[in-house]
């Protein structure tokens, strides 16, 4: 039995994944990580602590969906008690992503900015999209609820990777966020990655590719969180069997 334990245990997500491990019979809930207290009952067995060391100790895997800063203070924590770590948190800047290339020397750390199996296939077919169709222009367009904090999220900036990657450039050096006033023309090169927020949306993604007379959209909608919640505990089955290293979720769906 593959015992896990939730960090961020009163985030949206954080929530789901403690309820969906108790539908599943091949892992158990051991530790929940909180700054505080959480804001409802849980089983008396399962150790609700304050205490990264504390919480470490008593799992086999971490999932994690909480804030950059708590993120980083995970793997700072695991650098010293090394878990198998499934990383569900986005926003993450480049001391933490580099902290995370770090940890993942010691322990399994499995990265994704979105969780489900059709945003995984999703970034695949955008990849040899943008390499067979290089006179197209790409746009990418993601929706979220109002109280997402991160923009654009990190599934987007995912998808704007594959999309690069497909091009054989850097997407930092062709990503475009925001058009305002008299910019001129949009470049051959350029990839667009735009966010809008509002209402209760869960996510939404379009990835266009579009030339003179046709184009294509390549759309993916979450309708439910638990599509992430769920998507986590079978990454964390898969990891805890796994050496150091960095994986995605492409590598435990095996796509």
């Amino acid at each position: 039995m593959v015992k896990v334990g939730v960090f961020g245990g009163n985030g949206r997500v954080g929530k789901l994944i403690l309820e969906d491990l108790k539908l599943d019979e091949n892992i158990s809930l051991s530790s929940v990580y909180v700054r505080n207290e959480l804001d409802f009952a849980i089983d008396p067995s399962v150790l609700v602590t304050n205490s990264l060391k504390s919480f470490l100790n008593a799992c086999d895997v971490v999932i994690d969906f909480s804030l950059p800063d708590a993120c980083q203070s995970l793997l700072e924590a695991g650098l010293e008690t090394p878990k198998a770590m499934v990383i569900g948190t986005t926003g993450l800047d480049e001391h933490q992503l580099n902290l995370l290339q770090e940890a993942s020397e010691k322990m399994p750390i499995l990265y994704a900015t979105n969780m489900s199996l059709g945003v995984a296939l999703l970034n695949k077919l955008v990849e040899t999209a943008a390499e067979k169709l290089a006179d197209f222009d790409i746009e990418i367009v993601e929706m979220h609820h109002r109280h997402k904090k991160d923009a654009p999220s990190g599934t987007a900036l995912t998808l704007g990777e594959s999309a690069a990657r497909g091009r054989g450039v850097d997407l930092g050096n062709v990503r475009v966020s925001g058009r305002n006033g008299n910019i001129g023309e949009r470049s051959k090169d350029e990839i667009a990655v735009m966010a809008l927020r509002g209402g209760d949306i869960v996510g939404r993604h379009t990835v266009g590719f579009y030339n003179d007379g046709e184009f294509i959209e390549l759309n993916h909608t979450a309708t439910s969180r638990n599509t992430f919640s769920k998507g986590a505990i079978n990454a964390a089955k898969w990891l805890s069997q796994k050496d150091a290293g960095l994986y995605n979720i492409a590598d435990s769906l095996e796509l």
